[in-house]
């Protein structure tokens, strides 16, 4: 566990910044003391890490909010645009630098201003929001979330991760016996009636990040025990190959 004021030097975000990170809801503390200080776990430096990141490609921060929390954020992809958004970054830095140096060496006379261009990070990262921000599910995501109060936030959290919990009763089992396909398919159907239409090929890439490691895959794993997000993945896998 980390104090606030821990978190704050390790990461260089202000305490106030955390502060109010936390009253809005965005990176809600693991617990608090009873002197009522925030404590902070790896867990919460990894949505803190995948906060920078998404703000780095300029989303605001009740976008970034409403895209982690989403049942069908994946952290890989958000990594693989940053890699990209930072490496292009880079360049554009390293041309400055450049060009800098050239105006030292040969004098201000030195008229171009092509080293300035951004369109081209500017294009990438709003390709990389639209993605995000702009897709049927994540628009239906928004329309069925919004008039939601914290409360309501809290119970569908909690059931979704109920029906892990179920998993994890079911993990000594064959993923393909008929009590195990059901599941799945109160699984596809909690989501579609609470979140977004699950098809079963969005149902499928849900069950490959479940496994994949990361906060998803911890989070499966404490509710429903060690190898319930991968047992969870194989039935997934076995419902989609069935329905295609």
């Amino acid at each position: 566990m980390m104090t606030v004021n821990e978190v704050s030097k390790l990461t260089g975000v202000s305490i106030r910044t955390l502060q109010y990170y936390d009253t809005i809801g965005l990176l809600k503390p693991i617990e608090y003391t009873e002197s009522g200080y925030r404590l902070y776990d790896d867990t919460s430096l990894e949505r803190l890490q995948q906060i920078l990141l998404f703000k780095e490609l300029e989303f605001s921060l009740k976008e970034i909010k409403k895209i982690i929390d989403a049942p069908n954020f994946d952290r890989n992809k958000a990594l693989e645009q940053q890699i990209e958004l930072l490496t292009m970054k880079k360049e554009h830095l390293e041309n400055l630098i450049s060009f800098a140096r050239g105006i030292k060496g040969i004098g201000v006379k030195y008229m171009d201003f092509k080293v300035f261009d951004t369109r081209k990070i500017d294009e990438y990262s709003k390709r990389a929001k639209e993605q995000w921000g702009q897709t049927s599910e994540f628009k239906e995501f928004e329309e069925k979330t919004k008039n939601w109060t914290k409360d309501d936030e809290a119970t569908a959290a909690n059931e979704f991760m109920q029906l892990f919990v179920e998993f994890g009763q079911m993990k000594e089992m064959n993923p393909a016996d008929e009590q195990v396909q059901l599941q799945v398919r109160k699984l596809q159907d909690y989501i579609t009636n609470h979140f977004y239409t699950c098809s079963d090929k969005i149902l499928c890439g849900l069950g490959r990040m479940y496994a994949g490691g990361g906060e998803f895959t911890e989070n499966i794993d404490n509710v429903g025990g060690t190898g319930t997000a991968e047992f969870a993945s194989k039935a997934i896998d076995i419902f989609y190959m069935s329905r295609k």
